[in-house]
Formats: structure tokens, sequence, C-alpha cells
């Protein structure tokens, strides 16, 4: 501690590495405010709610107060502080809003960045605008990052300068038992019979570690008869505050207690009389998928780090056990620390975080991961889309009204939005917004839940009536939970998420095309089945192709056209119908790639009829046009001279350039294409080398050659494959006297020679004719002479003359 607290007290930065149970998360926050070890105010970071709010209620415990006096916490809809607070817990989003507000942070005197492993988006985010404050603004700022088990190296990286301080803490020894499951086992029966098993011949309580609530459910159904004596608690971030502290709370006097928990155990929580671990080694991880817009859940072994913490709970209050679902050998193969949250996640809360910043480049900022190019470019689409971006990536006034409020930019959107509007538009809109962020399980139709919300038998009504008033007081109004009108729910969805309205495939089959032109699917006892229209608030993809729909709401397509025109676009549409054979003229009426309209149009022009063959091959790919053996053979000349020439300007020519920009390079060559039929008269070739340009396109006949002229005259072609060298096949007997192979590529290759025999059939593949006339030669001039005694095999190739010809015809 003295290390530690002198470290805060001479140095800006400070690394901290300490066991589970260490006391990093109570006991050294607890000194740094008793020693008054800096002046103004102390804030730490918690990933999660459950943990700021129990360290808070400790430490002011242990300073014999309430929470909110000297130590206070705040969270997403709740705040207990006051004016003496001197530290501050708070969640990590909280904190970056703080940054935003006060990007000096006036009174702060010392950032804490709890349980950093976690590697949260939102942690990585408060960081790095923490580090631009220190640096630009306040070079006074004190940060300290910590965890359990920290990626040293790349942290001392971001903040070389760093006091670096690790302690082992007072953790007990933890014994390990590896209990892989067999091929046909499946994992929670498993767990429970590892778990009844271990409740009957060890003492103490037991933490057990399941990738996700339906697994836990499973598991909580075969232990109940375990007896009164042992409570079997679940634990994870769904429940409510109430349920949670039962889990973590002490169990009566003569209980033991079994507490089932996802991986939100794993830190910054101690739960009373946990001397027993099981871990599955599972985890759900929700991973962003770029090309549909929506997250996957992926049930993933976790890393080493995560395994080493969870292990960790069993030895915090006497010796411990901990029985592993998983073999050692399967933890060596996996990570050392979880993949990033940042390089998996949907980046648009980020890049409007970023935008409000004034960071035009995320890499300007330091981060332990840059966020990825492509994340960015389609969380700025989705952005602009809303109207909270502009064209150059800065926030609209929208934008800017939408930041203010500090929730997800889809919410933010359809707030702001709906204010403009009129107040019955504002009063739905708060409803969805606070019933968005506490959903109830199980619910697939949003209506419902506003429904029981009405009613008063929502299962989290309390907390969702005080976070609609907490935002209605923003917009400086009440919220009238009665008073909504439940007509314009689904319309003011529609608003945060115009990409996830989606038509009905086939009224009743539960199939639906999304306007972002995606497909997805619903349960077939899902009570929208019905609906034609619906916009998809949460979804999910799942193993299967297409996305899987948890709650929708039921969308009036009419009332919708008639409240918001802005979001339907009228366009004129040419395309060719596979079906019928023929082309389709229509003006659409759509929201995105749901149409909702069709009006049949009068015959198309020529570059309407254009336009329709191009979304053709788009739809098709490039393979639907002919391809000639010269035009495959010149598209793969020109791939091989980008690998081998790349100081030449040439153009991209990979399949998804050329399908982007086919506009440009194919449609000149479409202008008198009336037919799918008629793309097999189309001069692919020449398209590619109208798109090479000149003088590529006369230079590349001399550097990469279509062939090779022989001693003897004839003309071999040369393949080209860009994954090897260059190839010419010829008979042997033609490259007699020749000392080495043919050079192209301007001098820089090579060609591989394969020598084949006078029928044809390869005998030798070579770069170094020389050293095969000198070496290898006498084999195949041994067995080739019985075979074709017809055909000349000198003693001596290197200086015989090249020839096509047999012996008889040579002595004429």
């Amino acid at each position: 501690m003295p290390e530690l607290l002198s470290g805060v007290q001479n140095s800006t930065q400070l690394i901290l590495k300490a066991a589970p149970g260490a006391g990093k998360s109570t006991y050294f926050p607890l000194q740094l405010v008793l020693s008054k070890a800096v002046a103004g105010k102390i804030i730490m970071l918690e990933p999660r709610r459950l943990a700021a709010r129990n360290i808070a209620t400790y430490l002011a415990q242990q300073l014999g107060e309430k929470v909110g006096e000297t130590v206070g916490y705040r969270v997403r809809g709740e705040s207990k502080t006051s004016p003496s607070t001197k530290l501050e817990i708070v969640t990590e989003g909280i904190m970056t809003r703080m940054i935003q507000a006060d990007p000096e942070l006036v009174g702060v005197d010392l950032v804490i960045f709890d349980e950093f492993h976690e590697r949260s988006i939102h942690a990585d985010t408060a960081l790095a605008f923490s580090l631009e404050i220190q640096e630009a603004l306040r070079d006074d700022l004190k940060i300290v990052v910590m965890s359990a088990t920290l990626d040293q190296q790349a942290l001392q990286s971001l903040l070389p300068s760093a006091v670096y301080v690790e302690s082992q803490g007072r953790s007990f020894p933890v014994s390990f038992h590896h209990r892989p499951l067999s091929s046909n086992e499946y994992v929670e029966a498993k767990m429970a019979r590892q778990i009844e098993q271990l409740m009957t011949s060890e003492s103490g309580s037991l933490l057990a570690f399941l990738p996700g609530v339906s697994a836990i459910k499973q598991v909580e159904k075969q232990l109940h008869h375990l007896g009164e004596e042992i409570d079997v608690c679940t634990l994870y971030g769904q429940l409510s505050f109430s349920q949670q502290q039962q889990a973590i709370s002490p169990s009566p006097k003569g209980c033991r207690k079994v507490v089932l928990a996802t991986n939100i155990a794993e830190t910054s929580l101690t739960i009373e009389g946990i001397r027993m671990v099981v871990d599955s080694g599972l985890e759900r991880v929700a991973k962003f998928n770029l090309k549909t817009g929506i997250t996957k859940l992926e049930q993933v072994r976790i890393s080493q780090s995560s395994a080493e913490q969870r292990a960790g709970r069993a030895g915090r209050i006497e010796e411990g056990l901990c029985v592993r679902l998983y073999s050692e050998e399967q933890l060596k193969q996996q990570p050392l620390v979880p993949e990033p949250e940042i390089l998996h996640s949907d980046l648009a809360p980020l890049v409007a975080e970023l935008a409000q910043w004034g960071a035009n480049d995320a890499s300007d900022l330091q981060w332990l991961d840059i966020p990825p190019l492509a994340s960015i470019q389609q969380a700025s689409q989705l952005l602009e889309k809303l109207g909270l971006l502009d064209s150059k990536g800065a926030l609209t006034a929208l934008g800017k009204d939408a930041q203010k409020l500090g929730l997800d930019p889809r919410i933010a959107s359809m707030l702001v939005k709906a204010s403009q509007k009129n107040n019955a538009l504002l009063n739905a809109a708060l409803a969805i917004a606070a019933l968005l962020e506490e959903p109830e399980r199980n619910v697939s139709d949003l209506q419902h839940s506003l429904h029981r919300l009405k009613q008063g038998t929502h299962v989290k009504a309390k907390i969702v009536l005080q976070r609609g008033q907490s935002l209605a007081r923003k917009f400086q109004c009440s919220f009238d939970v009665k008073g909504v009108d439940e007509s314009l729910i689904a319309l003011t969805l529609c608003l945060a998420f115009p990409d996830r309205l989606a038509q009905s495939r086939k009224i009743g089959d539960g199939k639906f095309l999304l306007a972002n032109g995606h497909g997805a699917e619903m349960r077939s006892d899902n009570s929208l089945i019905n609906s034609e229209y619906i916009v998809a608030i949460d979804l999910m993809r799942t193993s299967n192709s297409a996305s899987q729909i948890f709650l929708a709401a039921d969308v009036d397509i009419n009332l919708l056209e008639n409240t918001f025109p802005e979001l339907l676009s009228i366009e004129e549409y040419v395309d060719w119908d596979d079906k019928r054979g023929r082309l389709i003229a229509e003006m659409r009426s759509c929201i995105g790639d749901v149409v909702i309209h069709r009006k049949a149009l009068p015959e198309p022009n020529s570059s309407q009829i254009t336009e329709a063959m191009l979304t053709y091959i788009r739809r098709k790919g490039l393979a639907c046009l002919n391809w000639t053996e010269s035009a495959s053979q010149l598209l793969e000349r020109i791939r091989c001279g980008m690998l081998w020439l790349p100081e030449q300007e040439w153009p991209t020519m990979d399949e998804d350039s050329l399908l982007r920009d086919i506009e440009s390079w194919l449609a000149p060559y479409l202008v008198s294409v009336k037919s799918v039929k008629g793309l097999t008269n189309v001069s692919v070739e020449q398209a590619l080398l109208a798109r090479l340009g000149w003088p590529l396109n006369q230079d590349i006949d001399n550097w990469l050659p279509t062939k090779y002229t022989m001693p003897t005259g004839s003309q071999k072609r040369i393949r080209y494959d860009g994954k090897y060298e260059p190839v010419i096949s010829v008979r042997m007997q033609e490259v007699f006297g020749e000392q080495d192979s043919p050079m192209i590529a301007l001098g820089r290759k090579k060609v591989v020679l394969e020598l084949l025999s006078p029928a044809q059939r390869p005998l030798q593949i070579t770069q170094d004719l020389a050293g095969f006339w000198a070496g290898a030669y006498k084999e195949v001039q041994k067995e080739m002479k019985g075979r074709y005694p017809k055909h000349p095999w000198p003693d001596d190739p290197a200086n015989h003359v090249a020839t096509t010809k047999t012996k008889r015809q040579l002595n004429r």
C-alpha cells in the first residue's frame, strides 16, 4: 500500500496488477480517501452496475456512513452522490458522458479504471479521452489502470511513463480438478451432476459459471432436490437489483448456497461463503456483423485470464476448490486475454462520441486497439441515415441534441425527432426508450410490454416509470404512461430503426425482408407471425443463415406513410426478371429494400435497360458474363502484373472492386444489349482493357505476353496464376541448345518450363535448363530413347539444335 500511495502522489499514471480478492476495488480506493493522497475527487470506473452499487455500499459501511456521503455511485438512471462525495464509483458509459460534458474534469484529480482486463468499449473510449485530457488540458490529472489479469506489455506501451505495481494479495490456495465433457455430454447436465457431487462431499458454498441465462435455467431445474439447507440462486445482468443482491448476500445460518452465474460474477464481486467454483469454460459473446448490421451471439471458450479470474473466486475466504469442465490442454489453446469489444462491436455509439469529441480520425487518439476502419465506416453510414452525422462526419444539429441525452444513437435520434413533431409522439418515444432499457424476458411484441406497464403488471414497472420520468425531464415535459397512444409505438420505433422495417415474404410463414436487404424470421408461436409489416427491434444472428426476431411491433404501413413520408423514397426501377425472362419497369415507393407500392412504367429507354443489365450482373456476379479464355487470361495477367510490378499504376481488379465499379468499365459495352442472352455478345476482354487504360493496355503485352516464341519458331502459351510462377509447356526437343528459361515482367520473373515428351506428357519441371542438361537429363534420356526412338535424344542437349522434327526428318 505505501508503494501504491506513493505512486499515486508522485506520478500521473499507475498500473496495478493484483490477484482476485487482493482488495484493489475496495481497500485501495478506501485508503486513497483516508490518506488524502489526492486533493480532489476520485472517479472509479466499474464495468457493471451491480459492482458499482455494491462496492459503494460496502465502502460507505466501512466509513460508518450512508451511500452518497463520502462514497457515492452513479449508474444509468440512478445517482447517489452529494457535494461531500470524495469517491464516486460510476459505470463506464457514465464516465464518457462526464468527460463530454466537462472535458477538463474540473474538481476530479484521479480516474481509476477497475477490471480493465474486460476491455469493454466504454473503458477503452474513456481511457483514450482521459489520456488526451492529460496530455492537452490537465497534466495534473492522475490515471490508474488496474486488474488481476492485465496485458502488462500492451498497457505499458500505451502508458510508458506509468509506475507499475504488482501484488499477489492474500488469496488462499486453490486446488484444481479437470473434468472435461465427453463427446456425448451436455454442459448443463454435467454441471448439475458436478454441483450435486460437490455439495454432498465438500463444505462451503459454490459458484458455478455458465455461458448464459438459458443454461442457468436448465441447471437450476435439475438442482431443486438438493435440500432445504441449500439455497440455489441465479445471478445475471437482466435480474433486478434485489434479486442480484439475494445471490450475493450471506445465506441464513445453517444454510449453504449454490450460485449459478454468467461472467457477471467474474470480477469486482465477493459472494459470501464461496469456497468452490465449477467453471464451464464457456461464455456468450456478442459479435457485430458488418454486412447485416446485426449482432450475432456466439458461445465461445473463455480466455486464460478469464479462467484465472473465475478460479480466484474460490480462494477468497479459505483454501478453495475449482473444478473445470475442460482440460488443461483446451485452456492452453485459448488466447491469454479476451478479444476487446472494440474489435467486434457495433461502433455507432463510439463514432458519435468521437464526432462530439472532435476527433475526425479515431487513430488521432491513443488506443490499445485502434477501432477497425470498416466498422467505423459502417457506423458512420448508419449515423448519417439517422440524421446524426453530415457527409463530412460532423454532428448535425439533430446529432448534437441527441448526444446530450447520453443514449444509444438510435434511441436518442428517435426521441429528438419525436420531440420535434408533437407531444404525443414524444410521449410514445419516452415509453419506448424506458421499455427497451429494461426489456422483459420472453416477450416478442413490445405492445404487450407497454400494455402491462399501463396496467401496472410489468415486472420492472417501477424502474421503467422512473426512467421515463428521468428522460422526460431532459425535454422539460412529463411522462404520462396512461396517455401513451399505442398506435404510435411502431411508427415511432421506425425513427430509431428505419433499416429494420420488415415486410412479410408470405403472410403466416414468419419470414421477413428487412429494409437493409437481409432476411429475418420469427418462431411459429410468435403473435406477430401474421403481420404484413413489422419493425424488428431486437434480432440476433444465430447459427442459421437468417436472423431471429426476438422483439418487434406491428406496423400500420398506411399510417407510417402519412405520418413520416420522409422515410419513403420514390424511384424508377428497371431490372431483369429471371422468372418471366423479360425486363420489368416500375415506379416504386420504398423504405430501403422494402417495396411498399409498385406502378408499371412504359417501355424503358436504353439507359434504363443498361442499368437493369448492370443490376442483374451485380446480383448474379461477374460469372454471368461471357468469359472467353482470352478474357480470363487477361484478368489473370493483370492481377499477376499488380503483384510482380507493383510500382505501376494498376486499377483494382479484384471481384468486389470490379462489381462496385461495374458502371464505369462495363456499361459502355452494354449499350446495344437488350436481354440477358445479349450479354454473351459483350467482349469482357475489351472492357477490361478499357479499365486498364493507356499505356498499361499496350505495355502489358510486352511485360506479360500471352505467348513466347521458341527457338523453333513455334509459339507457346504462357500460363499465369498469381499464386505460382508463370509456366510454359513445351516438348523437350524444342529447347535443345537453350541454357536458361525465358524472362518476363521486365526481367523480374523467370518462366517455369514444363518439359514434355513427344506424346505431350510431362517429363520435367525446371527454371534451370543448364543444370537440368548437366544432371537429371541423363536419366530422362535413358528412359526416353527406348520409348521414343524416332526422336532425337542427344548426349549434349545444351549444344544441340532445337527442333520439332524426328531423327529421319533431321537427316534429310
